[in-house]
């Protein structure tokens, strides 16, 4: 099943509801391009292989071809954002619900940025509209175990692969440049932490991306009253629209997160800056082909602290990190429970 661009420009026009979860969706978008985005760029600023203006140009324009290529090629990540929860029943009352989980994320995410904190989009998308769906159904009915598993699986890949791969990356590095002097391997590793920052966006664009996607599909099958569609095909004018959305957002730029992510936690040199890069890119990668709905945020910071640790434990500022696991903790609970109060509330009030 899928939705052409007249047949849903037809049903703007006419149905409120989705015009208003259509410019929600798209706010999320938007927002996750403005607070997740920068993780892919941070390194190469911190270490000064790129200015923050041409790295969020650069930015901006591989999050649009991550979302787009990706995309066109596999659409698992959306098919499992989209099978995660259950919105059927009535109509209506699921879309206001979707409405609810969509402002919780936006509201979690903003603070986020406020505060300056790497939080995890992805992880807050997944635990608003899990949220809302339980508020909707009454009850844990709500959830789909056997697709909300793939969560736990993609943390433990963007924890566990991402540091174990920045420690073996950064090492092999070190070893096949042993033998070379430092400085004339700056320029080598600052182009390599172009590519690295590029690949990163890439792949940020091709996982968040479709993550979004796939709640918009569900808010559009909701609006016309099809929340029983289970299978569908991403249309291209959504892939070109969420693409543009996300390179606005991330034009934006999140100079706050920026610090956080590649000056605050770990003091990296060029090599270590597109270590980290790789590994996350290869981490992400590997995730998108599974349909695993990873988080960038957890890759690329994970990825960061284990090249950090290959030089040395107490080089990574761990107060930092410790920051940064309690927000990522707290996101799951906290980001959930306001979609489920404000599920409630909606549906009472709308």
């Amino acid at each position: 099943m899928t939705v052409s661009f007249l047949e849903y420009l037809s049903e703007l026009f006419t149905n409120p509801a989705l015009l208003v979860i259509s410019l929600l969706t798209m706010g999320v978008i938007l927002v996750n391009g403005w607070t997740d985005a920068p993780n892919a760029i941070a390194t190469c600023i911190s270490t000064r292989s790129m200015n923050p203006r041409a790295a969020i140009i650069l930015a901006s324009v591989f999050n649009f071809l991550g979302v787009f290529v990706m995309t066109m090629f596999n659409s698992t990540v959306a098919q499992t954002i989209y099978k995660m929860v259950d919105f059927r029943g009535d109509p209506h009352e699921a879309l206001v619900a979707l409405c609810a989980a969509l402002v919780a994320i936006e509201v979690w995410a903003t603070a986020a940025w406020w505060f300056g904190i790497p939080t995890s989009e992805s992880h807050a998308l997944i635990a608003g509209i899990s949220g809302a769906a339980i508020a909707l159904q009454r009850g844990i009915s709500g959830i789909n175990p056997s697709e909300w598993v793939k969560v736990i699986y993609g943390l433990v890949l963007s924890a566990v692969m991402g540091f174990a791969s920045g420690w073996i990356i950064v090492k092999l590095i070190e070893f096949i440049f042993r033998g070379f002097d430092r400085k004339s391997t700056l320029g080598i590793f600052r182009n390599a932490q172009i590519f690295g920052a590029a690949g990163m966006a890439f792949m940020h664009g091709a996982q968040d991306g479709q993550k979004f996607m796939g709640v918009f599909m569900l808010s559009i099958f909701l609006a016309q009253g099809k929340g029983d569609a289970t299978e569908f095909i991403i249309p291209l004018w959504m892939i070109i629209l969420c693409s543009f959305i996300m390179f606005l957002g991330t034009s934006v730029g999140g100079y706050r997160i920026i610090k956080a992510v590649g000056m605050d936690m770990v003091k990296l040199e060029k090599y270590q800056g597109f270590s980290a890069d790789l590994s996350a890119v290869l981490c992400l990668f590997t995730a998108s082909i599974l349909g695993l709905p990873v988080s960038t945020t957890h890759t690329k910071t994970t990825s960061i602290m284990g090249v950090g640790a290959a030089k040395r434990i107490s080089s990574v500022n761990w107060g930092i990190v410790r920051e940064m696991v309690t927000a990522w903790i707290l996101t799951f609970p906290g980001c959930g429970l306001i979609g489920y109060l404000m599920a409630l509330l909606f549906m009472k009030i709308f």
